[in-house]
């Protein structure tokens, strides 16, 4: 390198100043023949085509907007008709709530005692509030299940207050009476104070719910008091086969409503269509896409408009993209979306004439500027063309004097810098700032940077060091508690090595450190095993520790020689005098008597056992009650499995069924029915080993997110060696 007049040429100030040099010179000469290319290109463009321009613009301006209004219109719809359907989705979800409140308050009404229920109060006009209506005939004090519904009462209320999307809800029994939740009591009686019957079982939204046997929505019908229009949701109420009732939601229709008011304009709207062709809601108030009642509503894939009817089909099934309709001689844009929680379709209209003033206005306003623009074009070009060639001698003086000083100042505190850091690397010295480094740009923010990163490395070291010894120390905490954890249940195998009579085998696997599920096994007595399979609310320590508990109080209970009914009252009782942080425990547990085969089983909202007879598997669908801890002063009901030798009992935790795949599928019971049915003569060891391959293969390394527990009992018969 050499200094001539204070420069340094070479090294990395000539490499710096040589690179700016050639992208200066570089840039201009680009700039200069684009410059030159583009004036001469423009020039001949503006004179030889503008009619094809016109064309261009004609037919661009066409296909813009056939592809705005495909884009726009149609993702719009589509967006609106998903924004609709979670709001029927939230009904749903309401409905289905209700639905299982009433099936798990019928199933236990033999221990329910009938709530009172009255019927309609006028005081209470305004005022969310039960009341009982009838058919004409019936009398609502003699219903079977009327009183025990009645509990459901300010469940209902509340449901009702907490949506927006329900004005009331109710449960028709198929008996003739009815359990209302409504704020209009007045309207039920009639103008000399008699109460008007209510015929339920005659109403749509009861009729469809039974003959469909599931969801149904109703078309736009009239409220049997008010008169209004609505639309209901509603769902039967089946237990053991028989229809007891239905339950429905009246949806308000005020949101949507709006919505599809406020879409109208002069020339396009939004309207929703069910699944019967019959408009439900529209801002139309005459015309073929006028919204009426369903018994007045007619099905527009009737009216003899095959493109119209084709549309709504397909809206029905999926986004119909864009198409053109003709109504009454006039072409209109439509485009549809499904709503597939309630199988409806929301359809989008826009005159396709509206569509086309764009383009005659475009054509217009062009042509008028472009005679202006072509002059101004060759005035500006003549004047731009020496404006530049001055800028670029200016440019290339600036640059090359810039290029040299920006080199020197940039270079020496690098050099410096790059001696301190090798000296820092080399000894283990501290970076420290010096006065060069001071340059108030990039370079200073560097040399700030290496000092932060030399002082931050050092406090990252001990950080490390520290973190490391508290990790190690939880990881010993954990290792610790799965341990104690593993003691408390059942891990030697064979358990009772002495009898003959059966084979058990038990395993657990929790999604953390500790879990969860807990099982167990143990004799009573020299002819009664006692098993249990539990799953605790929740998953880490506190569920662990919640098991432990559970499992404690639960052996404590079956070692007092009670039956499985009274084991889980007794330990109920225990566990919600004292649960103060609301978890709970689901558990089944059976009392095998060894000599006879025959098991007595209860179930505290556990799943459903699987049984090995005539060699399949199957499950056992007995009857749930309430989780442990989950109220007090529940009973549970026991019943009764007799098994023969050879056959197998299979108990389980919804981790088996509820295991996951990496896209959300749930392994599912019949997968494990399945697997269990794999060999149905192998041990119990195999079984749950296959059992455990089959979900490991279907879940295909995904996380494990909740614990897995199984056990496996063959029984062999009194008289086996």
């Amino acid at each position: 390198m050499k200094k001539i007049l204070g420069i340094t040429f070479g090294g990395l100030q000539k490499k710096t100043v040589s690179l700016v040099l050639m992208v200066l010179f570089a840039t201009i000469a680009v700039f200069s023949l684009g410059i030159f290319y583009q004036n001469k290109m423009l020039v001949s463009l503006v004179e030889t085509t503008r009619s094809e321009q016109e064309q261009s613009i004609s037919r661009t301006s066409q296909e813009t907007m056939n592809d705005v209004m495909e884009g726009t219109l149609s993702q719009t719809t589509a967006l609106q008709a998903n924004i609709t359907d979670n709001d029927f989705s939230e009904v749903v979800h309401y409905i289905t709530m209700l639905q299982s409140m009433a099936l798990s308050l019928l199933e236990s009404k033999d221990e329910v005692v009938p709530a009172p229920i009255s019927l309609p109060d006028p005081a209470n006009d305004g005022v969310l509030s039960a009341m009982a209506l009838c058919e004409e005939g019936v009398d609502y004090t003699r219903s079977e299940y009327l009183g025990k519904l009645a509990h459901l009462s300010n469940p209902m209320i509340a449901m009702v207050e907490s949506s927006d999307k329900i004005s009331c809800c109710y449960i028709g029994l198929s008996d003739g009476t009815h359990l209302s939740i409504d704020s209009s009591s007045s309207n039920r009686y009639d103008e000399n104070g008699r109460l008007i019957p209510y015929p339920v079982r005659q109403r749509p939204w009861y009729r469809g719910a039974a003959e469909t046997g599931g969801l149904y929505f109703t078309a736009l019908e009239k409220d049997a008091f008010s008169g209004e229009p609505c639309i209901t949701c509603s769902i039967p109420i089946i237990m053991d086969e028989e229809l007891i009732g239905v339950a429905g939601i009246d949806i308000t229709l005020e949101n949507i409503n709006e919505y599809i008011i406020s879409s109208a304009t002069e020339h396009g709207f939004l309207f929703v269509v069910n699944e019967k062709g019959q408009v439900l809601l529209s801002p139309e108030e005459n015309g073929v896409f006028q919204a009426e009642v369903s018994d007045q509503a007619e099905d527009l894939r009737t009216i003899g408009n095959e493109a119209l009817a084709q549309l709504i089909d397909t809206a029905l099934e999926r986004e119909t993209g864009l198409s053109v309709v003709s109504i009454d001689g006039r072409d209109y844009y439509m485009a549809g979306a499904p709503m597939p929680t309630i199988g409806w379709a929301l359809m989008s209209v826009v005159e396709k004439e509206y569509t086309e003033l764009p383009e005659k206005m475009l054509l217009a306003e062009y042509e008028r500027t472009n005679q202006a623009a072509s002059a101004r074009f060759r005035s500006d070009s003549s004047r731009g063309t020496r404006i530049s060639v001055v800028i670029i001698i200016l440019i290339i003086i600036v640059g090359t004097i810039a290029a040299l000083v920006a080199a020197r100042h940039i270079v020496k505190p690098i050099e410096v810098m790059t001696q301190n850091i090798i000296e820092s690397s080399q000894t283990g010295k501290m970076f420290e700032m010096k006065k060069v480094y001071r340059t108030d740009d990039e370079i200073e923010v560097l040399a700030e940077a290496f000092l932060d990163l030399s002082t931050k490395t050092r406090k990252y070291i001990k950080d490390i060091t520290r973190i490391t010894r508290e990790k190690e120390r939880v990881s010993t905490e954990l290792q610790m508690a799965n341990r104690i954890q593993n003691s408390m249940i059942p891990n030697v195998f064979p358990p009772f090595p002495g009898r003959s009579e059966f084979d058990i085998y038990a395993s657990m696997t929790p999604a953390r450190e500790v879990g969860g599920d807990f099982y167990d096994f143990f004799l009573i007595d020299q002819n009664h095993l006692c098993m249990v399979m539990a799953d605790v609310s929740g998953k880490g320590i506190p569920a662990a520790l919640f098991m432990m508990i559970s499992k404690v109080i639960l052996q404590s209970c079956a070692m007092l020689g009670k039956g499985a009914g009274e084991i889980l009252v007794k330990t109920n009782q225990a566990i919600c005098s004292s649960n103060q942080v609301d978890m709970f425990v689901t558990v089944w547990t059976g009392i095998l008597e060894i000599s006879t085969g025959k098991i007595t089983a209860a179930n505290a909202g556990h799943e459903y056992p699987a049984i090995l007879r005539d060699g399949r598997f199957s499950l056992i669908r007995d009857k749930h009650g309430l989780v442990i801890g989950g109220m007090q002063g529940i009973k549970y009901r026991e019943y009764t499995i007799t098994l023969e030798p050879g056959d197998k009992l299979f108990l389980y935790t919804d981790g088996i069924p509820e295991a996951s795949d990496s896209d959300y599928k749930m392994f599912g019971t019949q997968k494990m029915l399945d697997a269990l049915n794999q060999d149905t003569k192998a041990a119990p060891k195999q079984i749950l080993a296959n059992v455990k391959a089959a979900v490991e293969d279907f879940v295909q390394g995904a996380e494990q997110f909740d614990d897995m527990t199984m056990l496996c009992l063959e029984y062999k018969g009194p008289d086996s060696e």
